[in-house]
């Protein structure tokens, strides 16, 4: 008899993107499927009511799509969801309830363990996966998104679970709200950052805006307004590398102020913004006493692979 292919399911339903993962025993990808959120041409985003009913609309047809991704015999044996930005008592978002009731009421009927993780947990998780590092279980990581952007001291526990201290952030606007909000003032399409990206390539030079950064909290609001007076202005490529470059600097002077904070030089860089190869190098070139961790691009954007790792560490920890 051919034995059952144990699978871990993932499940994370974010602000942007719905997501599932499957991992077997050894941690190896066997399946995942995503769909991004459709938000209408010009706007900024979706409500969180919105956003909720397109995650209840979505789950099924992400199921049906992993699922056609595998052969054989297999079973899920434990479940984990993403059920709250971040792992602090107080932290909630709706869009979140959407994900763990699925990922509870399958685990309830088929009696395998179900587990809760925070979103930033799933974020760190697949990117250590994805990046080979950070080595240590305490490091530094930075979470660029568009609903986070924190700098942290982490320390990863047996079985998953992370201590997450809060060093720094952002005080106005987030990475990826910033770059979204130029993006769609220069006529692109919600979420803005891979065509912003393509866009600032073609630039010969920025427009150049304050990076502002003081005692460990970042501002883009400033830096934002500046930048959208030179909309129709200047090149629409000099303004989106203006944004990048904006970003770029203010981290780098934000990691710069975080060697007074830890004695770690491991940081683990995650979130949608960090998928930017033009942040990669500028931090790369400017920050050479570090060792710099970022997630593969694929899996610095929002997926459910840092959850399905958490429920194959959970459930194996019980052994």
């Amino acid at each position: 008899m051919v034995a059952l292919r144990e699978l871990y399911l993932g499940i994370d339903t974010s602000a942007y993107t719905t997501s599932l993962c499957l991992v077997d025993r050894e941690g190896r990808i066997a399946a995942e499927a995503r769909q991004v959120l459709q938000v209408q041409e010009g706007k900024q985003g979706l409500r969180q009511s919105e956003a909720l009913f397109q995650h209840v609309q979505n789950l099924p047809k992400v199921a049906e799509k992993l699922q056609g991704q595998l052969s054989g015999e297999w079973r899920i044996v434990a479940v984990a969801a993403s059920s709250q930005p971040r792992p602090y008592a107080d932290s909630y978002m709706p869009v979140f309830t959407a994900g763990r009731s699925f990922g509870a009421a399958y685990a309830q009927l088929t009696g395998v363990p179900f587990y809760e993780l925070s979103h930033q947990e799933n974020h760190i998780l697949s990117g250590i996966h994805t990046a080979g590092g950070p080595l240590s279980g305490r490091f530094l990581s930075i979470h660029l998104s568009g609903g986070t952007t924190e700098l942290t001291a982490v320390s990863v526990k047996r079985t998953g679970r992370m201590d997450i201290e809060l060093l720094g952030s952002a005080s106005d606007l987030h990475a990826g709200q910033f770059v979204d909000r130029v993006g769609v003032a220069l006529g692109l399409s919600f979420p803005a950052g891979p065509a912003l990206e393509k866009l600032a390539e073609k630039a010969e030079k920025p427009v150049v805006v304050p990076a502002v950064h003081k005692n460990g909290e970042l501002s883009f609001s400033g830096p934002l307004t500046a930048l959208l007076k030179h909309v129709g202005q200047a090149a629409p490529e000099a303004v989106a590398l203006g944004c990048l470059q904006c970003i770029g600097r203010s981290l780098i002077k934000w990691i710069k102020w975080a060697e007074s904070q830890s004695d770690s030089r491991e940081i683990l860089i995650v979130g949608g913004v960090a998928a930017n190869r033009i942040l990669r190098k500028m931090l790369a070139d400017k920050l050479r006493n570090w060792h710099l961790f970022f997630a593969e691009p694929k899996y610095s954007t929002d997926n459910a692979l840092g959850s399905a790792l958490f429920a194959r560490q959970a459930a194996l920890s019980q052994e």
